[in-house]
């Protein structure tokens, strides 16, 4: 690979075990750099289809994207990591992102940001078989407490999900990446770079994708796609400087066209700075037909 940048397919966790499989074996035949699983609320846990596409797999890494420590603790963050990294012989990431939607399972997120650092804390001292403890508002580690097998490695790389100046200031850190989950805006992605504060870190944009030869019908595909995430990330670009009845433009929360035109789109964000672009859910009409094209059509145009 001559890429100076990195590829993935972001996954939603809808789908039956073989697709898994056949999507994992076509990403990684064709050269796609890396996996990534939502977990988002009410669709199956990213875990399973990680390991899943661990076991049929040899190069391209794998990780959620991203859990959050209010619907799983750190410890079991960890243990997952952990699992992951030794499933895949060493190639997993940890994603952790401040979770949305929490109000439909009745849980205060307001405090969200301390919860979040805290748990990349658990996660560290954890996974460092470190057993001094750990006390915190949110978690607590009585002296002694560990897992009870090996890691892999004592450190599995952590990605840290946001939009947030503060946020992404302290991921700068403690991540190996952040991801500005929701965009395709390269003006974005020259700002999380001014907020990071860390040139070492990289930076991962992913958004909803829809590749077909039909530009027009990917377009409005991806425009039902989008609705879900919208009124999360709709209004945290500071760079669109939107009015309150603005509609946000599709063309920069999505990656949606014919092959060509998505290309152009990737190659945009790399020339603004990211490291890595992830193509999320449903990658086409059908995800099976958008990876074909994503594998087959979109990726010999970046390189």
């Amino acid at each position: 690979m001559s890429r100076s940048f990195e590829v993935g397919l972001g996954l939603q966790s809808d789908k039956q075990p073989a697709e898994y499989e056949a999507i994992a074996r076509r990403a990684e035949a064709a050269g796609i750099d890396v996996l990534s699983v939502y977990h988002d609320l009410f669709y199956q846990p990213a875990i399973a289809p990680l390991l899943l596409m661990a076991r049929v797999t040899e190069r391209i890494r794998l990780g959620p994207s991203a859990v959050n420590p209010y619907t799983l603790h750190p410890v079991e963050l960890a243990g997952q990591a952990a699992a992951l990294d030794l499933a895949s012989g060493g190639r997993a990431y940890l994603g952790l992102v401040q979770g949305a939607w929490l109000d439909q399972l009745g849980l205060d997120g307001r405090q969200s940001f301390s919860a979040l650092k805290e748990a990349a804390e658990v996660v560290r001292l954890v996974l460092a078989g470190d057993r001094s403890g750990f006390s915190g508002r949110h978690f607590t580690l009585a002296p002694g407490t560990g897992l009870n097998y090996e890691p892999l490695r004592p450190e599995i790389p952590l990605l840290v999900g946001s939009w947030r100046p503060r946020m992404l200031a302290w991921a700068g850190t403690v991540a190996r990446e952040v991801k500005l989950g929701g965009t395709a805006n390269p003006e974005m992605v020259r700002q999380a770079r001014e907020w990071i504060g860390n040139d070492d870190v990289r930076i991962v944009a992913g958004a909803v994708s829809v590749v077909d030869e039909d530009g027009a019908t990917a377009r409005a595909r991806a425009r039902e796609h989008v609705q879900v995430y919208l009124p999360v990330v709709g209004r945290l670009d500071p760079t669109l400087h939107l009015a309150e009845d603005e509609e946000p433009p599709l063309e920069l929360f999505t990656f949606a066209g014919t092959p060509e035109e998505v290309a152009a789109q990737v190659l945009e964000l790399v020339d603004a700075g990211a490291d890595r672009v992830e193509l999320g859910t449903p990658q086409g009409l059908t995800t099976l037909g958008g990876v074909d094209l994503i594998c087959d059509r979109v990726l010999p145009l970046l390189g």
